[in-house]
Protein backbone atom coordinates (compact mmCIF):
# COMPACT_ATOMS: atom_id res chain seq x y z
CA UNK A 1 0.00 0.00 0.00
CA UNK A 2 2.65 1.92 0.41
CA UNK A 3 4.35 2.02 -2.42
CA UNK A 4 0.35 2.52 -4.10
CA UNK A 5 0.75 5.97 -1.99
CA UNK A 6 4.02 6.34 -3.49
CA UNK A 7 3.15 7.02 -6.98
CA UNK A 8 0.14 9.84 -5.68
CA UNK A 9 3.04 11.73 -3.50
CA UNK A 10 5.53 11.52 -6.39
CA UNK A 11 3.21 12.57 -8.99
CA UNK A 12 1.61 15.60 -6.72
CA UNK A 13 5.74 16.52 -5.47
CA UNK A 14 6.47 17.49 -9.63
CA UNK A 15 3.25 20.19 -9.51
CA UNK A 16 4.57 21.65 -6.72
CA UNK A 17 7.83 22.05 -7.81
CA UNK A 18 5.87 24.89 -10.35
CA UNK A 19 4.58 26.53 -7.53
CA UNK A 20 8.04 27.08 -5.80
CA UNK A 21 9.10 28.03 -9.64
CA UNK A 22 6.08 30.84 -8.96
CA UNK A 23 7.21 31.81 -5.60
CA UNK A 24 11.01 32.28 -6.46
CA UNK A 25 9.51 35.03 -9.60
CA UNK A 26 7.58 36.51 -6.69
CA UNK A 27 10.91 36.51 -3.95
CA UNK A 28 12.65 38.10 -6.93
CA UNK A 29 10.23 40.51 -7.99
CA UNK A 30 9.71 41.74 -4.13
CA UNK A 31 13.37 42.29 -4.07
CA UNK A 32 13.26 44.51 -7.14
CA UNK A 33 10.61 46.37 -5.42
CA UNK A 34 12.49 47.19 -2.77
CA UNK A 35 15.84 48.00 -4.89
CA UNK A 36 13.84 50.32 -7.47
CA UNK A 37 12.24 52.05 -3.86
CA UNK A 38 15.89 52.49 -2.73
CA UNK A 39 16.88 54.27 -6.08
CA UNK A 40 14.10 56.44 -6.10
CA UNK A 41 15.13 57.64 -2.71
CA UNK A 42 19.18 57.82 -3.57
CA UNK A 43 18.07 60.42 -6.42
CA UNK A 44 15.46 62.42 -4.50
CA UNK A 45 18.38 62.71 -1.79
CA UNK A 46 21.05 63.65 -4.53
CA UNK A 47 18.22 66.39 -6.04
CA UNK A 48 17.90 67.46 -2.34
CA UNK A 49 22.03 68.95 -2.26
CA UNK A 50 20.82 71.57 -4.88
CA UNK A 51 18.45 73.35 -1.85
CA UNK A 52 21.49 73.33 0.63
CA UNK A 53 23.20 76.85 1.16
CA UNK A 54 25.83 77.54 -1.55
CA UNK A 55 27.75 79.63 0.97
CA UNK A 56 31.10 79.09 2.49
CA UNK A 57 33.92 77.04 2.15
CA UNK A 58 31.79 73.73 2.57
CA UNK A 59 30.25 74.18 -0.88
CA UNK A 60 32.39 71.89 -2.96
CA UNK A 61 31.65 69.33 -0.60
CA UNK A 62 28.24 69.33 -1.51
CA UNK A 63 29.46 68.20 -5.09
CA UNK A 64 31.25 65.17 -4.10
CA UNK A 65 27.96 64.03 -2.00
CA UNK A 66 25.44 64.60 -5.14
CA UNK A 67 28.07 62.99 -7.76
CA UNK A 68 28.30 59.54 -5.54
CA UNK A 69 24.73 59.78 -4.28
CA UNK A 70 23.85 59.68 -7.93
CA UNK A 71 25.88 56.60 -9.01
CA UNK A 72 24.52 54.57 -5.85
CA UNK A 73 20.91 55.33 -7.10
CA UNK A 74 22.23 54.16 -10.54
CA UNK A 75 23.80 51.09 -8.88
CA UNK A 76 20.59 50.15 -7.58
CA UNK A 77 18.61 51.29 -10.94
CA UNK A 78 20.64 48.76 -12.60
CA UNK A 79 19.55 45.78 -10.05
CA UNK A 80 16.41 46.58 -10.61
CA UNK A 81 16.82 45.92 -14.44
CA UNK A 82 19.05 42.79 -14.26
CA UNK A 83 16.42 41.23 -11.27
CA UNK A 84 13.56 41.65 -13.96
CA UNK A 85 15.74 40.01 -16.55
CA UNK A 86 15.43 37.23 -14.04
CA UNK A 87 12.57 37.42 -13.36
CA UNK A 88 11.43 36.95 -17.05
CA UNK A 89 13.86 33.53 -17.08
CA UNK A 90 11.81 32.08 -14.00
CA UNK A 91 9.16 32.32 -15.76
CA UNK A 92 10.16 31.28 -18.74
CA UNK A 93 11.18 27.95 -17.26
CA UNK A 94 7.69 28.08 -15.07
CA UNK A 95 6.55 27.72 -18.64
CA UNK A 96 8.52 24.95 -19.83
CA UNK A 97 7.52 23.03 -16.37
CA UNK A 98 3.94 22.72 -17.41
CA UNK A 99 5.40 21.28 -20.50
CA UNK A 100 7.16 18.91 -18.69
CA UNK A 101 4.15 18.12 -17.02
CA UNK A 102 1.86 17.48 -19.69
CA UNK A 103 4.15 15.00 -21.36
CA UNK A 104 5.33 13.42 -18.05
CA UNK A 105 1.52 12.64 -17.16
CA UNK A 106 0.84 11.21 -20.70
CA UNK A 107 4.13 9.00 -20.07
CA UNK A 108 3.21 7.63 -16.84
CA UNK A 109 -0.49 6.89 -17.48
CA UNK A 110 0.32 2.74 -17.78
CA UNK A 111 2.07 3.33 -14.50
CA UNK A 112 -1.06 5.21 -13.02
CA UNK A 113 -3.41 1.75 -14.73
CA UNK A 114 -1.02 -0.35 -13.11
CA UNK A 115 -1.43 1.89 -9.48
CA UNK A 116 -5.28 1.16 -9.62
CA UNK A 117 -4.85 -2.85 -10.90
CA UNK A 118 -3.31 -3.27 -7.94
CA UNK A 119 -5.22 -1.43 -5.64
CA UNK A 120 -7.97 -3.11 -6.65
CA UNK A 121 -6.52 -6.56 -6.62
CA UNK A 122 -5.54 -5.73 -3.42
CA UNK A 123 -9.12 -4.74 -2.20
CA UNK A 124 -10.41 -8.04 -3.65
CA UNK A 125 -7.24 -9.96 -2.10
CA UNK A 126 -8.00 -8.99 1.20
CA UNK A 127 -12.07 -9.41 0.95
CA UNK A 128 -11.22 -13.36 -0.61
CA UNK A 129 -8.88 -14.14 2.37
CA UNK A 130 -11.20 -12.96 4.58
CA UNK A 131 -14.15 -14.86 3.05
CA UNK A 132 -11.97 -18.14 3.25
CA UNK A 133 -11.08 -17.67 6.78
CA UNK A 134 -14.81 -17.20 7.34
CA UNK A 135 -15.68 -20.29 5.46
CA UNK A 136 -12.96 -22.76 7.05
CA UNK A 137 -13.91 -21.75 10.73
CA UNK A 138 -17.41 -22.11 9.99
CA UNK A 139 -16.90 -25.48 8.34
CA UNK A 140 -15.00 -26.49 11.52
CA UNK A 141 -17.93 -25.53 14.16
CA UNK A 142 -19.97 -27.66 12.09
CA UNK A 143 -17.96 -30.42 12.68
CA UNK A 144 -17.70 -29.94 16.33
CA UNK A 145 -21.18 -29.16 17.07
CA UNK A 146 -22.31 -32.65 15.38
CA UNK A 147 -23.95 -30.80 12.48
CA UNK A 148 -25.23 -33.79 9.72
CA UNK A 149 -23.13 -34.69 7.00
CA UNK A 150 -25.28 -32.64 4.51
CA UNK A 151 -24.75 -29.55 6.18
CA UNK A 152 -21.07 -30.23 6.80
CA UNK A 153 -20.95 -31.17 2.85
CA UNK A 154 -22.39 -28.15 1.84
CA UNK A 155 -20.12 -26.36 4.30
CA UNK A 156 -17.29 -27.70 2.77
CA UNK A 157 -18.22 -27.10 -0.90
CA UNK A 158 -18.57 -23.14 -0.13
CA UNK A 159 -14.84 -23.58 1.72
CA UNK A 160 -12.89 -25.20 -1.04
CA UNK A 161 -14.67 -22.15 -3.22
CA UNK A 162 -13.67 -19.86 -1.24
CA UNK A 163 -10.34 -21.12 -1.14
CA UNK A 164 -9.76 -21.77 -4.58
CA UNK A 165 -10.85 -17.26 -5.05
CA UNK A 166 -8.60 -16.74 -2.42
CA UNK A 167 -5.71 -18.95 -4.47
CA UNK A 168 -6.65 -16.96 -7.57
CA UNK A 169 -6.64 -13.65 -6.44
CA UNK A 170 -2.89 -14.23 -4.60
CA UNK A 171 -1.74 -15.36 -7.92
CA UNK A 172 -3.53 -12.39 -9.54
CA UNK A 173 -1.62 -9.95 -7.13
CA UNK A 174 1.68 -11.64 -7.84
CA UNK A 175 1.57 -10.69 -11.33
CA UNK A 176 -0.20 -7.69 -11.45
CA UNK A 177 2.33 -6.52 -8.26
CA UNK A 178 5.34 -7.36 -11.02
CA UNK A 179 4.09 -4.83 -13.68
CA UNK A 180 3.16 -2.61 -11.25
CA UNK A 181 6.39 -2.85 -9.81
CA UNK A 182 8.53 -2.74 -13.03
CA UNK A 183 6.74 0.33 -13.93
CA UNK A 184 6.76 2.23 -11.17
CA UNK A 185 10.29 1.66 -10.95
CA UNK A 186 10.67 3.19 -14.02
CA UNK A 187 8.11 5.65 -13.06
CA UNK A 188 10.26 6.73 -9.84
CA UNK A 189 13.18 7.13 -11.45
CA UNK A 190 11.61 9.99 -14.48
CA UNK A 191 9.89 11.59 -11.52
CA UNK A 192 13.36 11.85 -9.57
CA UNK A 193 15.13 13.26 -12.80
CA UNK A 194 12.26 15.94 -13.27
CA UNK A 195 13.06 17.28 -9.65
CA UNK A 196 16.68 16.85 -10.04
CA UNK A 197 16.75 18.91 -12.95
CA UNK A 198 14.16 21.03 -10.87
CA UNK A 199 16.22 21.98 -8.44
CA UNK A 200 19.53 22.29 -10.28
CA UNK A 201 17.93 24.61 -12.80
CA UNK A 202 16.65 26.62 -9.29
CA UNK A 203 20.11 27.01 -8.14
CA UNK A 204 21.20 28.20 -10.97
CA UNK A 205 18.37 31.14 -10.82
CA UNK A 206 19.89 31.68 -6.72
CA UNK A 207 23.37 31.42 -8.85
CA UNK A 208 22.56 34.20 -11.03
CA UNK A 209 20.30 36.16 -8.23
CA UNK A 210 23.83 36.29 -6.15
CA UNK A 211 25.94 36.75 -8.80
CA UNK A 212 24.02 39.84 -10.01
CA UNK A 213 23.73 41.25 -6.38
CA UNK A 214 27.61 40.85 -6.00
CA UNK A 215 28.35 42.53 -8.93
CA UNK A 216 26.22 45.33 -7.87
CA UNK A 217 27.63 45.01 -4.62
CA UNK A 218 31.29 45.56 -5.45
CA UNK A 219 30.22 48.78 -8.07
CA UNK A 220 28.34 50.10 -4.74
CA UNK A 221 31.61 49.40 -2.89
CA UNK A 222 34.02 51.09 -5.91
CA UNK A 223 31.12 54.44 -5.40
CA UNK A 224 32.27 54.49 -1.84
CA UNK A 225 36.08 53.93 -2.62
CA UNK A 226 35.81 57.21 -4.87
CA UNK A 227 33.58 59.23 -2.21
CA UNK A 228 36.48 58.37 0.25
CA UNK A 229 39.29 59.38 -2.06
CA UNK A 230 37.10 62.37 -3.27
CA UNK A 231 37.33 63.49 0.18
CA UNK A 232 40.65 62.68 1.22
CA UNK A 233 41.87 64.35 -1.93
CA UNK A 234 39.16 67.58 -1.02
CA UNK A 235 41.88 69.05 2.03
CA UNK A 236 41.34 72.30 3.94
CA UNK A 237 43.62 73.92 2.28
CA UNK A 238 42.09 73.29 -0.89
CA UNK A 239 38.49 74.17 0.35
CA UNK A 240 39.94 77.59 1.67
CA UNK A 241 42.05 77.72 -1.60
CA UNK A 242 38.82 77.99 -3.71
CA UNK A 243 36.79 80.04 -1.44
CA UNK A 244 40.00 82.54 -1.67
CA UNK A 245 39.88 82.12 -5.59
CA UNK A 246 36.55 82.40 -6.28
CA UNK A 247 35.68 85.44 -3.55
CA UNK A 248 39.05 87.34 -4.16
CA UNK A 249 39.45 90.38 -6.81
CA UNK A 250 42.74 90.43 -7.04
CA UNK A 251 46.56 88.98 -6.17
CA UNK A 252 48.88 91.62 -6.39
CA UNK A 253 48.74 94.84 -4.12
CA UNK A 254 48.21 98.04 -4.53
CA UNK A 255 51.12 100.36 -4.86
CA UNK A 256 51.32 103.58 -2.44
CA UNK A 257 49.00 106.16 -3.30
CA UNK A 258 50.48 109.56 -4.27
CA UNK A 259 49.64 113.16 -3.88
CA UNK A 260 48.19 114.36 -7.01
CA UNK A 261 48.13 117.94 -7.66
CA UNK A 262 44.76 119.59 -8.62
CA UNK A 263 44.03 120.45 -12.28
CA UNK A 264 42.82 123.95 -11.49
CA UNK A 265 41.94 124.38 -15.16
CA UNK A 266 39.74 121.26 -15.39
CA UNK A 267 38.08 122.81 -11.89
CA UNK A 268 37.10 126.54 -13.90
CA UNK A 269 36.09 124.95 -16.91
CA UNK A 270 33.43 122.78 -15.01
CA UNK A 271 31.93 125.68 -13.89
CA UNK A 272 29.08 127.01 -15.69
CA UNK A 273 25.98 129.28 -14.84
CA UNK A 274 22.90 127.17 -15.22
CA UNK A 275 20.60 125.87 -12.35
CA UNK A 276 20.35 122.04 -11.85
CA UNK A 277 19.14 120.16 -9.36
CA UNK A 278 22.46 118.39 -7.52
CA UNK A 279 23.24 114.72 -7.18
CA UNK A 280 21.82 112.79 -4.60
CA UNK A 281 19.97 115.68 -3.13
CA UNK A 282 16.37 115.03 -3.99
CA UNK A 283 14.11 116.06 -1.22
CA UNK A 284 16.61 117.70 0.64
CA UNK A 285 16.65 121.07 -1.81
CA UNK A 286 13.74 123.02 -1.06
CA UNK A 287 13.30 124.97 -4.21
CA UNK A 288 14.67 125.06 -7.73
CA UNK A 289 16.22 128.24 -6.92
CA UNK A 290 18.21 127.26 -4.01
CA UNK A 291 20.02 124.92 -5.75
CA UNK A 292 23.59 126.98 -6.20
CA UNK A 293 23.85 126.82 -2.25
CA UNK A 294 24.82 123.91 -0.59
CA UNK A 295 22.72 123.32 2.74
CA UNK A 296 24.39 122.22 6.13
CA UNK A 297 22.42 118.75 5.71
CA UNK A 298 24.03 118.26 1.82
CA UNK A 299 27.51 118.97 3.03
CA UNK A 300 28.40 114.90 4.12
CA UNK A 301 27.47 113.90 1.42
CA UNK A 302 29.36 115.72 -0.70
CA UNK A 303 33.05 114.91 1.47
CA UNK A 304 31.86 111.57 0.88
CA UNK A 305 32.10 111.44 -2.60
CA UNK A 306 28.44 112.76 -4.59
CA UNK A 307 30.14 115.16 -7.60
CA UNK A 308 30.53 118.59 -6.41
CA UNK A 309 28.82 121.89 -8.22
CA UNK A 310 30.05 125.23 -7.83
CA UNK A 311 33.08 126.22 -6.70
CA UNK A 312 34.55 122.99 -5.08
CA UNK A 313 37.48 121.48 -6.00
CA UNK A 314 36.69 118.20 -7.89
CA UNK A 315 37.47 115.08 -5.45
CA UNK A 316 40.32 112.50 -7.15
CA UNK A 317 38.32 109.79 -8.82
CA UNK A 318 39.27 106.25 -8.03
CA UNK A 319 41.36 106.54 -5.59
CA UNK A 320 39.71 105.96 -2.44
CA UNK A 321 38.72 102.61 -4.02
CA UNK A 322 41.67 101.35 -5.49
CA UNK A 323 43.05 98.98 -2.90
CA UNK A 324 40.02 97.32 -1.79
CA UNK A 325 39.34 96.73 -5.61
CA UNK A 326 42.90 95.02 -5.91
CA UNK A 327 43.33 93.44 -1.96
CA UNK A 328 43.67 89.75 -2.65
CA UNK A 329 41.28 89.88 0.92
CA UNK A 330 38.41 91.54 -0.44
CA UNK A 331 35.36 89.85 -1.31
CA UNK A 332 31.94 90.58 -3.44
CA UNK A 333 28.65 92.08 -2.18
CA UNK A 334 27.65 87.97 -1.51
CA UNK A 335 29.78 87.99 1.24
Amino acid sequence: EGMNNGFDVLYHNMKHGHLSTKDLADFIRERATIEEAYSKSMTKLAKSVNNYTQLGTFVPVWDIFKTSTEKLASCHSDLVRRLQELIKEVHKYGDEQIKTYKKTKEDVSGTLEAVQNIQSITQALQKSKENYSAKCVEQERLKKEGATQREVDKAAVKSKKATDTYKLYVEKYAAVKSVFEQKMTETAQKFQDIEETHLLRMKEIIESLSNTIKEIHLQIGEVHEEFINNMTNTTVESLIQKFAESKGTGKERPGPIEFEECNKSSAVEGIKPRKRKPFGLSGIMKKEKDTESVTPHALPLLQHGVPPTGDSPPQTSGCPGKWLSHHPWRYSESM
